[in-house]
């Protein structure tokens, strides 16, 4: 689709340029298996360690998980995170042995200045439903949800409704939910409710940051694939 040795003004472009593609129809109607993508970048060594976490539904037991190293060439700048993260996160999704329905990505959809985050440039690349589902806002401005998880307030920039913060557990932050691609925004509300078991982060996007920090899942999942 383009290269990835970029400079900050091309990678500026490039998302001007990709952001019409991305879809913001509803694809998504009952996925089998629903994945989550994480990175964690050690900053002063410029390593990363990318991983992906496929869990099936609607039990949420662990299906498979796969984790790759790399170095991150390109420099960290608000809004251009996907051209930091995305090569390797489409490195370690070429190593699974399934195909999901579903990805959650933690980082933003469409809650983007130019409404291309990281969660629309993966799902364009790998043509697949997508979810961003970030912890921080990058953009916009929102009232505060309710207390109760499942309430929302929209997100709001330029006059366009660009995702939702979401409360997914009572007395903890909101995370900020919006379009990655193939979805629209009531099925990305929906999924990630859906995926929620507890925590503040869906499980998908929970156990996927675990997994690029170094926990073995493996050893910590019952017989029948339940995270213990």
């Amino acid at each position: 689709m383009h290269s990835w040795q970029v400079s900050p003004a091309q990678a500026l472009d490039i998302q001007l340029e990709l952001a019409p593609e991305v879809s913001r129809t509803n694809e998504v109607s009952a996925p089998g298996l629903i994945a989550g993508v994480d990175i964690s970048v050690h900053r002063e060594q410029r390593v990363a360690r990318g991983a992906v976490v496929v869990l099936n539904y609607p039990e949420l037991r662990l299906v498979e998980t796969k984790v790759v190293s790399g170095k991150i060439d390109f420099p960290y700048i608000p809004g251009l995170l996907s051209f930091r993260e995305v090569p390797l996160t489409l490195e370690v999704c070429q190593e699974l042995s399934v195909t999901p329905d579903l990805i959650l990505v933690d980082g933003q959809g469409i809650a983007h200045p130019r409404r291309f985050g990281l969660a629309s440039h993966l799902g364009l690349f790998l043509d697949m439903p997508t979810i961003g589902c970030a912890k921080s806002r990058l953009c916009g401005h929102h009232q505060e949800p309710g207390d109760e998880p499942g309430s929302y307030a929209e997100v709001i920039d330029g006059g366009e409704t660009i995702g939702v913060a979401l409360r997914t557990k009572a007395g903890t932050k909101p995370v900020y939910v919006s379009i990655g691609h193939r979805v629209d925004l009531e099925a990305a509300i929906y999924w990630v409710m859906e995926c929620c078991r507890g925590y503040r982060l869906p499980e998908p996007c929970r156990l996927a940051h675990l997994a690029s920090v170094g926990e073995n899942l493996a050893q910590k999942v019952d017989y029948q694939g339940r995270l213990l």
